[in-house]
Formats: structure tokens, C-alpha cells, sequence
């Protein structure tokens, strides 16, 4: 089995989606326990000095100017746990939450937390015995930290709480704990604040968005070079001297990659055949630039997420000094904002899209298909509904590109009076990229189905070579062609999976070779 090694200076996105998504078991390097027992005896040694430390020997956030003595310093940290454990409505996702207990380890693993090496090596050892705190909807405002969130993590640590086994069946923690051996950790000076301080849930979803989302931009352009033969447009916008004089890197890439499922079709460019065309429509003329600028916002948002991979947040932190400093890097701003920007450049990208489907759909724009491609237009009506659910699910990516971020809202007595919202900015984003998996699947349908009647109607016009693979993939894959009415949610949902799973760029690619 796949293992992920953890060192001191951070880890991977790769990394967190194998732990995330995938069966990687977790190992701690010994470089990295020497660093965590490194601080733990600067801990130590602060937590028998008569003097107060944050976290150590003080209470929290608007109570941090309470002395606590040493008999009461174990219960304080299980009490900040316990009472940050305050989630409230559905559970999130198994993915979610082992991404976010794998980048808290990370953070211990830096040796900057001040925790014993137990509590590392138990937190490892719950996310390779398949282990998963039940963690629920709402209850981070994004700082300091995702504190609900990983305080419903760290109760489990102490064997206390819920969380579902590997079986899928949710149990008390403690039970679990005991069938696989592991002993609940006793929580001791700064250990419960180490746990509970940091930006990893809103991390972690974003490094699944990317990489969602890296898919989904490859699946547009395919679609949209699709829509593009479809409707009889010009491939020569997609020449790259027209891209090279305005150089926006993503820009390029998807024009490339239009240009190249487009090469070798004989239904491209007639735009004095049906109906007198000057240009296509923005839609798409204009697809390269509206998903590269996507692509780019997406480039920024994988730096963003690389420079967070790197970072150890947690508050205090300790120095490489042996200083204990308190600081701000809790704050979620960053990784807010870049997750707002993504969930702007995927409403657009469904927006674009739909707009294709209608046209192809409109036989006032589509030159020449026959209204909503039904087969017997009025009888049939075609993929009509198909284009009203694409639609809903675009407005409701709308909807979710107002930004959380720009947002905030005053807690904890007014100590923590701006937060960033940084969780509630993740779980839309997660809405909206299902969405637009679900948009682009329709203009899929809709493109194939389309360039098959044109097949049909002009035996010389033949579709690209990599225009037929997708065809022949996507009916393999159970999206059936043009024909009569029939029950056509098990074409979207098939279509959804193809776009989803990557199948539908494979298919592209075994023609035109790898795509951006």
C-alpha cells in the first residue's frame, strides 16, 4: 500500500490527496518526532516557570488573561476541546475530513506545535486504521482556524465523541479506538490548542477543488470545440498568433487545446453555407479566453495553496529559538479569497457553456439543426428540459460566487472581531464544482448529439478524428445519440460521470495526445 512520509517542512498536494481520496497509509520521519519532542521540551520546561504562556498556562481567546494553574492544566486543554466540538448540521464528506486531520498533522509533524510525539503518532495511527471523526457542516468562521471542525477531530483523539469506522457504520470514538489498538491520547499543556488551531479544512478542499476543477477546465475546452463544429463555426480564432499577442498563459492553453481536438474536421468554417456569418457568437468565438482566465485563476490558487502546504499554523507557535510567540497566522484570508475566485471562474465557465447548449438547441441560431435535436420536432421534444436543468444549475453557481470572504462577523467577546469565512467559501466552492461537472456534461450530450445529425445529414462532413473518439466513447460510456424521447436522466447522469471521471479528456487525448 501507498504510504505518505511526513517530515518537518510540509508536504504535497499530490500527498494530501492520497491520504484524502485515496487508501495512502501515513508515516511520521524520524527527523519530524525529533522536532516535535524538540518543542515539547521547550513546553515543558515554560509550563513549570511561574511565568504565563498563551496556551500553556492561560485560558483562551477573550479568556487568555486567566492564569491556570498546573493541577487544572490537563482539564483546560480537554475543556477546549470538548467545547469547541460545537458543529451543527449534516456531516461533511469522509474526504474532507481526512484531509483535514492529515494537514494538522502536517502542522504537528513541523515540530512549531509544542505536542508530545503521541499525539502525532495517534493521529496518524487513526487515519491509517480508516477512521473518521464525524465532523459536521457549520461551526468555523474561518478563525481562528477551522475550530468546530478540528475540535470534533481532536475529541476523537481523546477517544471521546463519534466517527465512523472503516465499515462506513458511525460508533462511539472510544469503541473504535479500542478495537484497533490505539489508546485515546491525555491531553496535556498547549496540546488541545495545537489541534485546533488551524486553516486545514478550508486547505484541504481547496486542493480537491484544483484538482477537480483542473479536469473540468480540459473537459470545457473539449465541449466547447465540440459545440464549435456543431454549430459550423471558424477554428481559425484558435490560431495561436492571435493568443501569442495577448499572453495570458491559460488564455493559450485552452485555445491549443481546441485547435487540436478541431484538427483534421471537415465541418468547420462554413460560415457562408446555411445562413451569412462575419463571426461566431461570443460563446464561441470568445471560449479560450473566458476558461483561461480560469486556468489562470487556478494557477494562482494551487501558489496560494502550495505556500499553505509549507506553512506550520498554529498559535503560539514555537520558534527555532525557543521562543513561544503568538501570532495571527491562523487568519484564513488567503485561502478564503482564492476559493471565492475559483467559485467566480467556475459560475462563468458554466455560464459560457450554457449558452452554447442553447444555441445549439435554438433553430434560429444552430444553422441549420433541427429544433432542441428532437427527432421529430413537436412530437419530440428533444433536449429541451436537459438545457432548463443545465440552466438552474447555473444560476445556482451564481449564486454561489458571492463570496464568503468579503464577509465577516465578530466572535468571541469581540477578541476575534474579523474572521474569514474561509470554511463557508470551501463548501460552496464544493456546490459549485459538482455543478459545473453537471453543466458541462449537458453541453456534451448536446454538442454529440449534434454534430451526429450533421453527420447524418452530410455524409462528406465528417466530425475531427478526436470529435469521433469522444462520440464513440461517451456512447460506450452509456450517453446514447440522437433518436426519439426517452427517460433522459440516465444520458445526463452517465454523461456526468464520463465529464467527472476524467473519461471524457481521455478519449480527446487518444487522439490529439496529452491536453492542458
Amino acid at each position: 500500500m501507498h504510504s505518505v512520509v511526513l517530515g518537518s517542512s510540509g508536504t504535497s498536494a499530490d500527498d494530501v490527496l492520497a491520504v484524502a481520496r485515496g487508501a495512502a497509509r501515513v508515516e511520521l520521519s524520524a527527523e519530524a518526532l525529533e522536532g516535535i519532542a524538540a518543542s515539547r521540551a521547550v513546553v515543558d520546561e515554560l509550563a513549570a516557570s511561574s511565568r504565563p504562556v498563551y496556551g500553556v498556562s492561560t485560558g483562551f481567546g477573550a479568556l487568555a488573561v486567566m492564569h491556570i494553574g498546573p493541577e487544572l492544566r490537563a482539564q483546560l486543554q480537554r475543556s477546549i476541546v470538548r467545547s469547541h466540538a460545537a458543529g451543527m448540521g449534516p456531516r461533511v464528506e469522509r474526504e474532507v475530513v481526512r484531509a483535514l486531520m492529515f494537514l494538522r498533522l502536517k502542522t504537528l509533524a513541523s515540530g512549531r506545535t509544542g505536542v508530545r510525539p503521541v499525539v502525532a503518532e495517534t493521529m496518524a495511527a487513526i487515519l491509517n486504521a480508516g477512521i473518521t471523526p464525524v465532523v459536521h457542516e457549520y461551526g468555523s468562521l474561518g478563525c481562528s482556524g477551522d475550530l468546530a471542525p478540528l475540535s470534533h477531530c481532536a475529541l476523537t483523539l481523546m477517544g471521546e465523541g463519534e466517527a465512523e469506522g472503516p465499515d462506513g457504520v458511525v460508533r462511539p470514538s472510544g469503541e473504535l479506538l479500542a478495537e484497533h489498538g490505539i489508546e485515546p491520547v491525555e491531553l496535556r499543556e498547549k496540546e488541545g490548542l495545537a489541534l485546533l488551531n488551524g486553516t486545514d479544512g478550508m486547505l484541504g478542499m481547496l486542493l480537491m477543488a484544483a484538482s477537480d476543477l483542473s479536469v473540468l477546465f480540459s473537459s470545457a475546452d473539449v465541449t466547447a470545440a465540440l459545440s464549435l463544429e456543431a454549430l459550423l463555426g471558424t477554428d481559425k480564432v484558435l490560431a495561436p498568433e492571435l493568443h501569442a499577442i495577448r499572453p495570458h498563459p491559460g488564455q493559450a492553453a485552452s485555445a491549443e487545446n481546441m485547435r487540436r481536438v478541431l484538427e483534421g474536421s471537415k465541418l468547420t468554417g462554413h460560415h457562408q453555407d446555411a445562413a451569412p456569418r462575419v463571426q461566431d457568437a461570443y460563446s464561441i468565438r470568445c471560449a479560450p479566453q473566458v476558461a483561461g482566465a480560469g486556468r489562470d485563476t487556478l494557477a494562482h490558487a494551487r501558489l496560494v495553496a502550495d505556500r499553505e502546504l509549507a506553512a506550520a499554523v498554529d498559535n503560539p507557535v514555537v520558534l527555532p529559538d525557543g521562543r513561544i510567540e503568538s501570532n495571527g497566522n491562523f487568519h484564513g484570508a488567503p485561502v478564503a479569497y482564492v476559493l471565492d475566485f475559483l467559485a467566480i471562474a467556475a459560475a462563468d465557465l458554466g455560464s459560457i457553456a450554457e449558452r452554447r447548449t442553447d444555441r445549439l438547441l435554438d433553430k434560429n441560431r444552430s444553422h441549420g439543426l433541427p429544433p432542441f435535436l428532437a427527432d421529430d420536432p413537436g412530437v419530440d421534444s428533444g433536449l429541451m428540459i436537459a438545457q432548463y436543468t443545465q440552466a438552474a444549475l447555473v444560476s445556482e453557481n451564481k449564486r454561489l460566487a458571492v463570496p464568503a470572504s468579503a464577509d465577516s462577523i465578530p466572535s468571541s467577546a469581540m477578541q476575534e472581531d474579523h474572521v474569514s469565512m474561509g470554511w463557508s467559501a470551501a463548501r460552496k466552492l464544493r456546490l459549485a464544482v459538482d455543478n459545473l461537472a453537471r453543466i458541462i456534461a449537458v453541453e456534451l450530450v448536446a454538442a454529440t448529439r449534434a454534430v451526429e445529425i450533421r453527420e447524418q445529414a452530410h455524409d462528406e462532413a465528417a466530425a475531427a478524428p478526436a470529435t469521433r473518439a469522444v462520440i464513440e466513447a461517451a456512447r460506450a460510456a452509456g450517453v446514447a445519440g440522437p433518436g426519439r424521447d426517452r427517460f433522459l436522466a440516465p444520458d445526463l447522469a452517465a454523461a456526468e460521470a464520463f465529464v467527472r471521471s476524467g473519461a471524457l479528456v481521455r478519449a480527446a487525448e487518444s487522439v490529439t495526445g496529452p491536453l492542458a
